[in-house]
Order: C-alpha cells, then sequence, then structure tokens
C-alpha cells in the first residue's frame, strides 16, 4: 500500500474525481467569466471538491477565475494544485492565439525549471489565485512532448532545480505533496528513479485508446508507494462523446486521424453492445488504475461536469471490461484491481 500522505488521502471516494483547469483558461475556445464561474460552481455543488490549474492555462487566466471561487470557501473544504515550470512576463500586445489558449491574460510564458524560479512561481500562482497555499505542486512538462531533443537537459534543470525547490517547501509544510505533471510515462520513470515524489499527473496514458503506462509505470508507482493523477483519460476528447466520434474529434490535442477514429468507433461499439456509454467506460478505466489517487477532468460548462459525474456513477458490468480484453482494446494481465 503506499504511504499515507495527508493530502492524497483526502482524495477518496467520490472526491477522486478533479475538476481540470484547462478549458478554464481559454483552451481551443474563449470562456466567459460567467460561464466559468457557473461551470466552477457545478463542480462544487456536485460534490467536487479537488481543483487542478497551472500558469500555462489562459497565461493566468484559469487561475485567477479558480480563486475567485475558491478563496471564499473555508480552505480546508478543497484540495488545489497548479504547477511550476514556466514563468508569466508583461505582454501587453498578446496574439488572439497562443499555446492553444485564445484570449488568455496579457501575459506571455516562458520555461523556467530552477531553483528560483519554482519559489517564483509558487508565489506568482498564490497572487493569481489568492489563497494562502497550494496542496500538491506539479513540475510541469518535463518530457519530451514538449521539449524534443532538449529534453535531457530541462529534465536535469528541473531536477537539480525544480525539485530541489519543491521538496524543501514540502518539508518546511508549505506543500503538502509533489510531484511532475507530463503527457509521457517514461519521464514519470526517471522522475521516480530519482526523486522523491508523492504523485505524477499523467495526461493521456493510461486510457482506452492508450495503455502504455500500464506495463512499467503502474507497477513502478505501486513499489515506490507514490500515486497517479490521471488526466486526460478522453485523450483530448475524442473518448468523450457517447454518440459518435465527432467529425472534429480530436485525439492528444490535435485532429484525430482515420486509424484513431476507427479504433474509437470499435470501442464505442463494444460499449454499446452493454448499454454503457462510451466516456463513462473511460473514465471508470481511468478510476480503477490501482494507483489513481484521482482522475482529473476539464469542462467548459456546467452540463460537461454534471455529465462526467454522471459518467462516474454509471453502473458497468465486468463482462464489458473482459470484452474489451477479448477485443484486444485493453491488454491481458493488467495489474490486479484494473477492473471496477
Amino acid at each position: 500500500m503506499p504511504p499515507k500522505n495527508a493530502v492524497l488521502d483526502r482524495l477518496q471516494g467520490p472526491l477522486r474525481l478533479g475538476l481540470g483547469g484547462a478549458p478554464l483558461g481559454n483552451l481551443y475556445a474563449a470562456l466567459s467569466d460567467d460561464a466559468a464561474l457557473r461551470t466552477i460552481e457545478a463542480a462544487w455543488r456536485l460534490g467536487v471538491r479537488y481543483f487542478d490549474t497551472a500558469p500555462l492555462y489562459g497565461h493566468g487566466l484559469s487561475e485567477v477565475r479558480l480563486g475567485r471561487f475558491l478563496q471564499v470557501q473555508p480552505r480546508e473544504s478543497f484540495v488545489l494544485s497548479t504547477k511550476v515550470g514556466r514563468l508569466l512576463s508583461p505582454d501587453p500586445h498578446p496574439p488572439a492565439e497562443r499555446d492553444g489558449y485564445v484570449q488568455g491574460l496579457p501575459f506571455a510564458p516562458r520555461f523556467d525549471y530552477s531553483f528560483d524560479g519554482a519559489l517564483r512561481s509558487i508565489e506568482e500562482s498564490l497572487q493569481r489565485l489568492g489563497i494562502d497555499r497550494i496542496d500538491i505542486a506539479f513540475i510541469h512538462d518535463i518530457d519530451r512532448h514538449t521539449h524534443g531533443d532538449a529534453q535531457p537537459a530541462r529534465f536535469r534543470e528541473a531536477m537539480d532545480g525544480a525539485y530541489r525547490a519543491l521538496h524543501r517547501l514540502r518539508g518546511e509544510g508549505v506543500l503538502g505533496a509533489i510531484g511532475i505533471g507530463v503527457n509521457e510515462w517514461q519521464a514519470c520513470c526517471d522522475a521516480l528513479g530519482e526523486g522523491d515524489f508523492d504523485c505524477l499527473m499523467l495526461a493521456g496514458r493510461y486510457t482506452l485508446l492508450d495503455t502504455s503506462a500500464a506495463a512499467e509505470l503502474v507497477p513502478m508507482c505501486i513499489a515506490k508507494g507514490a500515486r497517479l493523477v490521471l488526466a486526460g483519460v478522453f485523450n483530448s476528447g475524442i473518448l468523450a462523446s457517447a454518440t459518435g466520434v465527432a467529425a472534429d474529434a480530436r485525439f492528444d490535442y490535435q485532429p484525430a486521424d482515420q486509424q484513431i477514429r476507427d479504433r474509437t468507433a470499435h470501442i464505442a461499439r463494444i460499449c454499446n453492445e452493454f448499454d454503457v456509454a462510451l466516456p463513462a467506460a473511460a473514465l471508470q478505466f481511468a478510476l480503477a488504475c490501482p494507483c489513481a489517487a484521482a482522475v482529473v477532468v476539464g469542462a467548459r460548462s456546467a452540463a460537461e461536469i454534471a455529465q462526467n459525474v454522471a459518467h462516474r456513477d454509471a453502473p458497468i458490468p465486468t463482462a464489458l471490461w473482459e470484452a474489451l480484453e477479448v477485443e484486444g482494446v485493453l491488454p491481458a494481465g493488467l495489474p490486479p484491481g484494473s477492473w471496477p
């Protein structure tokens, strides 16, 4: 069993479903302040108490919007995570779209994985949020997906700098838990091999379309007592539709190619045979990961977060998981506890 961690141990039962803050930062399309607030309010009403954000999301906009709501809630009633690794500099003439975010705040992000950069990032996030402390801090995007051939140098910078800063803050009780937030399971394994991390936020690599984290990372987390916070469980949206693959479906932040679309349609047909909505299967598969502390899903409206909560609670027969394994969608021999 993983060692006790006061913050992660609060993510139990229904609280294991968290609200991801990227859409609140206008990812792909603008969202009004009122619509963002209604989304957060709906999540709270439905019992969501874990909220994740990052300076990148709308270049501070997501943190500001979440903070407006959370700063008036009892501080012990929710868990909050954000990320370090990018600092924001004023940009009086920002482009209409940057990094996939539309009409964000007038700031430009730059990578900084240094010791001082991480400390400054935490301080600036607290200012934007208007909250006295952050529960979980992740080192953001130290993977090859983000940095290409420069990844080894960036990873080294982060471990020698940002990791030491977060480790110190955790030791001082300023942070409750520390980790990394990436799109690649290999970076998670590298981080666990070098640092004392409580949890790892991994996007898109433990899903119905991509189980690549299952073979090596999940057993390593179990052995080391680290937990996963799984994000991107709908792989950028293609698994989020209960009615079929949308014409504009995305997979891993890009338009889905035909092979991915065909695989998704195949999974959906199997789910339909058991009267289960595809997104319900996708969400519950991630929640059943044996070392998952939480699953984070983004939402752009009150209706979307309500739908995600309904998918979390939908009954799913064990026979569906067995059928997905027989059909080769899921690999045989996943760790015990992988099926709900």
